[in-house]
Formats: C-alpha cells, sequence, structure tokens
C-alpha cells in the first residue's frame, strides 16, 4: 500500500511539475511575442536625436540668448579693461559682438525656428559670438587664468545651448580660425602652454559627454514614446474589424428586407459606419508609420508633383459630399521631383487632414475652394502649397508644431503629423514652410529640388 501510494505520489509530482513548465514555456512564449510586436513597431535603435540648432529653442530663450550678448558684452568689456585689468581688451571688438548678438532680438526669428534661414542664422551668431570670439580673446591675453578659466566655462555653456554636433563641429572650427588669424596677424605672440591644453580639453571631453547625455535621452524619450504609439495603433485594428463586420452584416440585412420603412436609414448609417471605419484606418496607418519613419533614407524615384495631387485629393476618405467639394487643385507649372510616393501621399494625406478640421473648429460650411491645393515651380524648387480659410494657428505657437508630441489641438491631434512632414521633406532634401495667423487660416508650402529633366 505504501509503495502505491508513494508510486500515486510520484505521479502527481511529476505532473504538477509538467504543468509548471507548460505555464511557464506559456509565459516565456507570450512575453516573447510581445517583444517581437514591440521591435516590429520599434524605430531603429540607432534613431539619432533631431539636430536642434536651440536646444529647447522657445521666444523668451531667443530674447535672453539676445539680451545677454548685448548687455554682457560691455559689462565683461568694462570689467577686464578697469576692474579686473588683462593684458588684452577690445571695446570695439566687445561692441561689434553686442551688435551681432542684437540679431538674436529680431521679432521674425522666435516666430518661425524652423525656417532653414532662421536656423542657419542662429547657428553662424553662436558659433562667432562663442568659439570664434572667445579663443581669440585666449589668445591674445595669452592665456591667462581669467581667460582660461572663461573659455573652458563657454565650452560646456556652447554644449548646453546648441546640439553636440554642431557644438563639436563649431568648436573644432572656431578654435582653428582663431589660431589661425592669431599666427597670422601676431606671430610673435604664440606661446605654447601645455597645462592650459590639458585643462581646455578636459573641459571639452566633460561638455561633449554632457552633450551626448542629452542627446540619448532625447532619443530614448522619441524612440519609446513613438514605439508605445505605433503598439497602439496597431492594437486597435482589432475592435475596428469587428465594426467592420456589423457595419457589412447591417447591409446584408438591409438587402433581405428592401421592403422595412427603416432601410434607407439603415443603410445610410451603415455606410457611415464602414466611412468611419475607413477613415480610422487611415489613421492608425499614419501613427505606425510615424512611429517607424523617424529617420528617413533618401529616394531617388522620380515623382509627378501634379499627378501625386491630384491621386491623393481623389483618394482621400472625407467624411462628406460638402468636404469633397471645398477642395481646389491649381496646376499652374507641374515639376518633377525625387522622393518616396508613399511618404509623400502621407504628407498630403496630413496636411489635408488638418486643413479639414481646422476648417470645421471655423464653422465653415465648406465653400468651394475653402481649401485649396497648388502647384507650382519657382526660384527655388518646385512648390507644392496647402492653404485653407480655417481657423489658423497661433503665431505664438509657431515655433513648436514641428516639434514630435507638439499639437496645437490637445483633444484629437497626437503631435506626430507634422514632425512627419517635416522629416519627410528633409530626408527629400526640401523644406517645409508655413504662414498663419489666429483666425485667417494657415498656408503650409512643400519646396523641393527640381529633378532634372
Amino acid at each position: 500500500m505504501m509503495k502505491g501510494k508513494n508510486r500515486d505520489n510520484g505521479l502527481k509530482d511529476k505532473r504538477s511539475y509538467g504543468s509548471t513548465c507548460r505555464l511557464w514555456l506559456n509565459a516565456r512564449w507570450k512575453k516573447i511575442r510581445r517583444t517581437s510586436q514591440f521591435l516590429k513597431h520599434a524605430p531603429s535603435r540607432w534613431t539619432l536625436a533631431p539636430l536642434e540648432p536651440i536646444l529647447h529653442g522657445s521666444p523668451w530663450r531667443m530674447r535672453l540668448l539676445g539680451l545677454a550678448s548685448v548687455l554682457g558684452q560691455p559689462l565683461f568689456g568694462w570689467i577686464w579693461s578697469s576692474w579686473l585689468a588683462q593684458p588684452y581688451e577690445n571695446l570695439w571688438l566687445r561692441g561689434l559682438m553686442s551688435l551681432l548678438g542684437a540679431t538674436l532680438l529680431l521679432p521674425g526669428l522666435s516666430r518661425d525656428f524652423s525656417s532653414p534661414a532662421t536656423r542657419l542664422l542662429v547657428t553662424l551668431v553662436m558659433w562667432i559670438e562663442i568659439p570664434v570670439f572667445f579663443s581669440w580673446m585666449y589668445f591674445c591675453n595669452a592665456g591667462s587664468a581669467a581667460w582660461l578659466a572663461t573659455i573652458c566655462t563657454i565650452i560646456v555653456c556652447y554644449y548646453h545651448l546648441t546640439d553636440w554636433r554642431i557644438a563639436t563641429a563649431g568648436t573644432v572650427s572656431g578654435v582653428f580660425l582663431s589660431w589661425t588669424l592669431f599666427a597670422w596677424l601676431m606671430p610673435n605672440g604664440l606661446q605654447a602652454n601645455p597645462v592650459d591644453a590639458v585643462v581646455i580639453v578636459f573641459s571639452w571631453i566633460c561638455a561633449l559627454l554632457l552633450g551626448l547625455s542629452s542627446a540619448n535621452l532625447r532619443r530614448d524619450q522619441l524612440v519609446h514614446t513613438l514605439a508605445t504609439m505605433g503598439i497602439m495603433a496597431h492594437e486597435l485594428r482589432t475592435p475596428l474589424s469587428t465594426a467592420s463586420l456589423i457595419g457589412d452584416a447591417l447591409q446584408m440585412e438591409i438587402r433581405r428586407e428592401q421592403a422595412h420603412p427603416r432601410a434607407a436609414k439603415l443603410e445610410q448609417l451603415g455606410q457611415r459606419l464602414q466611412a468611419l471605419v475607413r477613415s480610422m484606418n487611415h489613421q492608425i496607418d499614419t501613427q505606425i508609420a510615424n512611429a517607424k519613419l523617424l529617420q528617413l533614407p533618401r529616394y531617388k524615384e522620380a515623382v509627378d508633383a501634379a499627378s501625386l495631387v491630384s491621386e491623393i485629393v481623389a483618394a482621400y476618405p472625407y467624411t462628406s459630399n460638402r468636404q469633397r467639394e471645398c477642395v481646389r487643385v491649381v496646376i499652374q507649372r507641374n515639376f518633377t521631383f525625387f522622393g518616396s510616393p508613399a511618404q509623400f501621399s502621407q504628407v498630403l494625406m496630413n496636411l489635408m487632414k488638418n486643413a479639414l478640421h481646422s476648417l470645421a473648429a471655423a464653422d465653415s460650411t465648406y465653400a468651394a475652394g475653402a481649401l485649396r491645393i497648388a502647384v507650382d515651380r519657382g526660384p527655388d524648387g518646385g512648390r507644392i502649397s496647402v492653404a485653407d480659410d480655417g481657423v489658423g494657428v497661433d503665431p505664438a505657437l509657431l515655433p513648436h508644431i514641428f516639434k514630435p508630441f507638439f499639437s496645437s489641438n490637445r483633444s484629437t491631434g497626437h503631435g506626430l503629423g507634422l514632425a512627419f512632414c517635416q522629416q519627410v521633406l528633409r530626408s527629400a532634401g526640401g523644406s517645409i514652410q508655413v504662414k498663419s495667423g489666429y483666425a485667417i487660416g494657415a498656408v503650409f508650402t512643400l519646396v523641393l529640388p527640381l529633378a532634372p529633366s
């Protein structure tokens, strides 16, 4: 009897152990599947952080930078010439740097940070003001203790103000330019100081590590947030599929009972349900594309601008005939450019969606021509403009609308559409520009390099 009981207990233990193993394997398999889904929608781990000439740019940050230069240059010029006198000081050069910093106070700079001209101007001003000027003053003062501390501090500040890639290129080129000018103008003033060189290189390495850390944090935030949104968008397919089946079943039932007094109304509801499902699937495709295409490769496929616009306007999932009729396409001078037709289709879809939302927010009756899409060529390349008569964009928000996850419509926007559009345009060597004001509509213009004929 005891042997039988021991045998039974052994069998039970084996069954229990086998069940535990199966549960453990099932749990591991589910985790592997969840991980594979994440990797499917996650952007590449080598995705770079966006290149930002001004980190955390805002109108107030621009004004503070400008004021720091306008007021700080003459202040320190007086300190180093009268109070704590240094071997070399040039008040005229200080005044020139102060005037250069005053350009950062121009109203146009603080309104549109996304403009290529603004980004180039700010980068150039900071390059002259920081590595070029301070390196020059350090060499002219023969590496005094005050200027050694100043140059080390300003290098760290430079990496805090701009992207580490811009700061690294600017520091190397600025120091080299200052050293070359100094060697040319004052050849007898060059003095080798290994101690200063070690201190400056140590400060530069610390600044570079801080810049890399900041860039990694920004990159990780984008990657994880976009991956999460991509997974959520993918999971929405299941309830939408169910809704689509319900719509199909409703329309089939109507065909069987066409004599029913409410058949026409029910058929209209079924068609609207199918239209809503198509619209939601389109939004899901947009979010998954945004999640996957944070860093886009360059394409060399020739795209006809007029054909692209005509196809997108015809294929857009309008919610009513009035929406469809309010869109007007104007082809003035057609052009061809290199890019991805799928990506640029998504760009135009995003811009049309935003324009129609803006018209709806303005209580528009969708009059003919309320949304205008024009194709033309200019001296700077081909242009596709999308203009609407909607509520427009508040000028205070214009510097931020191309940032990922920033949305002026917090109730429905996810803040990725315009960031995606800008990334696609940059991958094709072009740019996107915006002109808008509150309650006067908006004009988004895609500027693209022409493909050689």
